[in-house]
């Protein structure tokens, strides 16, 4: 997929150097190392001191075995770059299979004591032996000379490992001469296709014996942890260091939008980190705390909220039992965000506000009443939304910020509508779209004069319908019994007058 998207970059900016240092390393992970180095050498083309490009040219030269060339840029590389560690540990290994495929030159000596022609004269005599003593099938030559070099079978196990099963597994099948004689549908024998698997674990043995793969170093590796334990507690500026560079690269992960990544350097750091005692890390727990934390941030991104809750929980825990009230009020921030994502709004809110007395500034403060407020506004509880609203708000005026003053605003109307207080709320609106005018934010502009527009219309409609009761209770009033017969003597007295005016005297 990788190699895809690199391709697709290509295509859009052809010979972008980054691009073709990524699909490098594509093909370098697919075995063609061919590519991989032509792309290498490709990205330093116009750019001689591309450090990316360098390390990259550097690992392919040192997965093709050619150790020299690649110690040769992983020097250049360091020189360009020294704060780089890789260009170190480049150099380091580069040298290591040097030094195992020549031997090291402090291991070399030469003397030359006495006549050594002896030596050429005993090398003479034992190759006529061998060949007095060896009478093998001519057949069994041939395949012993394509097989290749017979080694030190003990050494041979230990390097090729769990592979070894697989060579004698195949050597042995070279022995059916049925089975050698037949051929694949592509028109391969299959004897060639046992030598070919063989042949190519005579070379990787060879490679193996120089680099030492990672099954065969399970030794080395714990005599180098011994080794360099006692440097750690010498050099504690080195842990330091490593810890900090690690929480920077899973911080700058998470912030690129690459969890995942984040989230496995995370753990890898957190495996490290309790394999070391306290002496080497006096804050060791509040560490393995932050590290939860970060894992926990990257699960909620990749949507493992489950995860996420159970990372967050380990925080609290480790928080409450060691006494740091800032990683407890971390943690209950964290699994609020989770409650809140998953819609337990009031397990939110009952986290949220264990952590109120443990907000220390008023935009922390902003934040989580605003946050609480959310809460009871999805639970229907518009009166608790529009007191916290109130508060976030009282606490975004403090702090100045415009913006959390704006979002407070929306969340009071919003409450307040609910409540049917539109009055109050086309009021909240209209100062949240003043704050939105301000911070020039077309979008909540757009959204708070949608908003407005629809607690303006239920204003007027309230205003309406309250003339109508007026005006009902006014009808009412004016057709009382009391006033009917007011009414009825009126018009009595004044039909008496007409009829009085009428009459003869």
């Amino acid at each position: 997929r990788r190699e895809t998207e690199s391709q697709d970059a290509l295509q859009l900016q052809a010979g972008n150097k980054h691009c073709l240092v990524a699909r490098s390393m594509c093909y370098l992970k697919l075995g063609d190392t061919e590519n991989s180095l032509r792309d290498a050498e490709a990205s330093l083309q116009n750019d001689k001191t591309f450090s990316k490009g360098l390390y990259q040219k550097a690992e392919t030269l040192y997965t093709m075995g050619d150790f020299e060339f690649a110690l040769v840029y992983y020097h250049r590389g360091h020189r360009l770059r020294p704060e780089l560690q890789k260009f170190r540990l480049g150099i380091q290994k580069a040298q290591e299979a040097i030094d195992n495929s020549v031997g090291s030159p402090s291991s070399v000596k030469l003397e030359n004591k006495g006549d050594l022609c002896f030596l050429s004269r005993q090398a003479e005599s034992k190759k006529v032996k061998q060949k007095l003593q060896v009478k093998a099938p001519k057949k069994d030559q041939k395949q012993q000379s394509k097989v290749g070099p017979i080694r030190n079978e003990k050494t041979e196990r230990q390097l090729l490992g769990e592979l070894y099963a697989d060579k004698a597994y195949l050597e042995k099948l070279l022995k059916d001469a049925d089975l050698i004689k037949s051929s694949t549908k592509y028109g391969m024998t299959v004897e060639d296709l046992i030598l070919g698997g063989i042949n190519y674990l005579d070379t990787r043995t060879e490679f193996w014996q120089q680099q030492k793969p990672i099954y065969a170093r399970v030794r080395d590796r714990k005599l180098m942890q011994q080794r360099w334990l006692p440097e750690r507690k010498r050099k504690p500026s080195e842990v330091a260091r490593y810890i900090l560079k690690s929480m920077e690269e899973i911080d700058m992960l998470l912030t690129s939008s690459c969890p995942e990544a984040s989230c496995k350097k995370a753990e890898h750091v957190l495996k490290t980190i309790q394999s070391w005692s306290e002496d080497e890390i006096p804050n060791k727990n509040e560490l393995i705390g932050n590290l939860y934390s970060c894992i926990g941030n990257a699960q909620i991104e990749m949507g493992q909220m489950g995860a996420a809750l159970q990372s967050h929980k380990m925080d609290l825990e480790i928080a409450r039992e060691n006494d740091l009230p800032d990683a407890v009020s971390r943690a209950l921030d964290n699994m609020g965000r989770v409650y809140a994502r998953i819609g337990k709004f009031q397990q939110a809110i009952d986290t949220w506000e264990e952590k109120i007395p443990l907000a220390k500034t008023s935009l922390e403060k902003t934040w989580l009443f605003h946050e609480i407020g959310r809460c009871y506004l999805e639970l229907d509880e518009a009166a608790e939304a529009q007191d916290y609203g109130e508060k976030s708000l009282q606490s975004a005026e403090e702090e100045g910020d415009v913006e959390w003053q704006l979002n407070a605003s929306v969340l009071v109307a919003q409450a307040q509508v609910k409540l049917q207080d539109f009055q109050s709320a086309v009021m909240n609106f209209e100062k949240a779209l003043e704050k939105a005018k301000l911070i020039h934010n077309d979008a909540a502009q757009q959204a708070i004069i949608i908003a407005l527009d629809d607690a303006n219309k239920d204003f007027i409609e309230e205003l309406r319908a309250e003339q109508r009761r007026e005006r009902l209770e006014s009808f009412r009033g004016t057709n009382s019994p009391g006033n009917w017969c007011v009414k009825q003597h009126r018009k009595f007295c004044f039909k008496s007058k007409i009829v009085k005016s009428s009459s003869p005297q």
